[in-house]
């Protein structure tokens, strides 16, 4: 198959980008006014932006527990990913192995010279071999589309505003001039920078999802096989014992299919649902 750009989808993801570029340069306006002094704004900004730009990557790895594998270690796993990523074009990412009943798989890293795709032995015991080529295929159409960075940076200074929120009051002390209540003002302006960008990142790392399937479709060629895992994974998910989601919940975003599947988690997921994405597999299937 041809990688075929979706205009559509690319229409979406470039206006969320775009009000989110809007809603960033009004707060850092508004953080440059509030803290009265330049130098310290950038210093705060500057380090949160490059210590998640190198680090983001690694400490994913790490808080996963994931593992990067040897040939040796899993020959087979090295050698699906070799060939799709000379079929897509790419790098061969590092490969690691999340010890987890959870079936799951994420991309992560700042580039696609510093990637790497990590997959749970869970995933790997539930999956046939066309399966899990269509969930590596996925998540090196991640690594293609530079996603790990647009998400990075999408979301620095949703960040650094929650920070805001959080510590702000530690900080108001220095604002003597305008006194207490302009603590308050950048406290509850901040709030809103966060609860906005928050609904916006969700929405682009939908569209985001939404073009990994069709971009690991193409890869492989099998979009029914993506289709088959994704519904694997989905039914797996209720099997696995809850506690075995606690310390995996947070990397939500990264994983191939969220482990949160209560209300509040659907109306705020990083994904669309399992089966909206299924029909989209079966559209482009028809297609071929």
């Amino acid at each position: 198959m041809k990688w075929k750009a979706d205009w559509g989808l690319r229409g979406r993801m470039a206006l969320t980008m775009f009000l989110l570029f809007a809603l960033y340069v009004a707060f850092v306006g508004g953080l440059l006014l509030y803290f009265n002094n330049i130098f310290f704004a950038v210093v705060l900004l500057g380090g949160f932006s490059i210590a998640q730009f190198f680090f983001s990557d690694k400490l994913a790895l790490w808080s996963m527990g994931a593992k990067e594998v040897t040939e040796d270690e899993y020959p087979e796993l090295h050698r699906m990913l070799g060939r799709l990523s000379q079929q897509a074009d790419l790098p061969k990412p590092k490969v690691a192995v999340v010890d987890s009943r959870v079936p799951n798989a994420f991309a992560t890293g700042r580039s696609q010279k510093n990637a790497a795709v990590a997959v749970t032995t869970g995933l790997m015991n539930t999956l046939d071999s066309d399966e899990l080529e269509g969930v590596l295929a996925h998540e090196l159409a991640h690594v293609k589309n530079r996603d790990m960075m647009v998400m990075t940076v999408a979301s620095f200074l949703s960040t650094i505003a929650f920070l805001v929120v959080r510590w702000g009051w530690w900080f108001g002390g220095g604002d003597r001039e305008r006194g207490q209540p302009a603590i308050w003002v950048a406290i509850v302006a901040s709030l809103v920078v966060w609860v906005v960008s928050f609904l916006l990142i969700r929405a682009l790392s939908r569209y985001r999802e939404f073009a990994a399937d069709r971009g690991g479709a193409t890869i492989t060629g099998k979009p029914s096989a993506l289709a088959s895992a994704l519904m694997t994974i989905d039914s797996g998910m209720s099997k696995v014992p809850k506690e075995d989601f606690r310390e995996q919940s947070e990397m939500n975003a990264f994983f191939i299919i969220p482990l949160k599947n209560d209300f509040i988690g659907k109306v705020f997921s990083t994904h669309p649902s399992t089966e909206a994405r299924v029909e989209r597999l079966r559209e482009l299937e028809r297609e071929l």
